[in-house]
């Protein structure tokens, strides 16, 4: 009876860590663009207001996956510049409350994979470049899907595989610039590029290029 009770017992606790335990995915690829839902105040709220992304969700920022040396790293373009960061880490970066990654999966289409190794051997050649404050496709700076659109486009000998559309900077909900967008380009002296081309990963989120694969805050 004790060593049924013992059975008994050990196999409701694999069960219970069964339920509990948030499988890993183990389908990433090589060039995998990864969109995160960024709690960041005022500035990723402007983002994701302007475009919504993929089935109506909400997107701030994005990498692109690299394997470098057997590790799993994401190149991306952040406030301190382009770098590589560890994937765990860009995954645990913003988590909803029961801890689940804020992050979506994009997969280039078939026709495009052929792009992937010269675009990450170009996108590691502006690893510490600055970030680019002043959302400007012709300077040598860049912002998160700026960084994607640019190696993509020198492995597609000068073709873009992403659209770059207007930009705007005003809330859809009233017309008017966010408040936060005046008072950033204030400070940098800057008039806002409104109707200007460049990128955001909303909008990357819905380009035909893509198949977006995986959910991480729907497993």
């Amino acid at each position: 009876m004790k060593k049924l009770t013992t059975v008994l017992l050990l196999v409701f606790g694999l069960l219970t860590l069964s339920c509990n335990s948030k499988e890993p995915w183990d389908n990433w690829k090589t060039g995998d663009i990864l969109f995160q839902n960024g709690d960041c105040g005022d500035f990723c709220d402007a983002i994701k207001k302007v475009t919504a992304g993929y089935q109506g969700q909400s997107f701030s920022h994005n990498g692109m996956l690299i394997n470098e040396n057997g590790n799993w790293m994401v190149l991306e373009a952040v406030s301190q510049g382009v770098k590589m960061t560890p994937l765990e880490d860009f995954l645990n970066r913003y988590t909803t409350g029961e801890g689940y990654p804020k992050v979506n999966v994009g997969r280039l289409k078939e026709a495009n994979q052929h792009l992937i190794p010269e675009a990450i051997l170009f996108g590691k050649t502006l690893i510490g470049k600055p970030y680019d404050n002043d959302f400007d496709l012709e300077n040598d700076a860049y912002y998160c899907s700026e960084l994607i659109h640019f190696s993509l486009m020198k492995a597609n000998k000068g073709l873009p595989v992403f659209d770059t559309p207007p930009m705007t900077f005003k809330d859809p909900a009233t017309n008017e610039t966010f408040p936060v967008w005046k008072k950033y380009f204030a400070k940098l002296n800057l008039e806002i590029p409104e109707g200007e081309p460049g990128l955001n990963p909303g909008g990357m989120s819905l380009s035909p290029a893509l198949d977006m694969i995986h959910n991480f805050e729907k497993p």
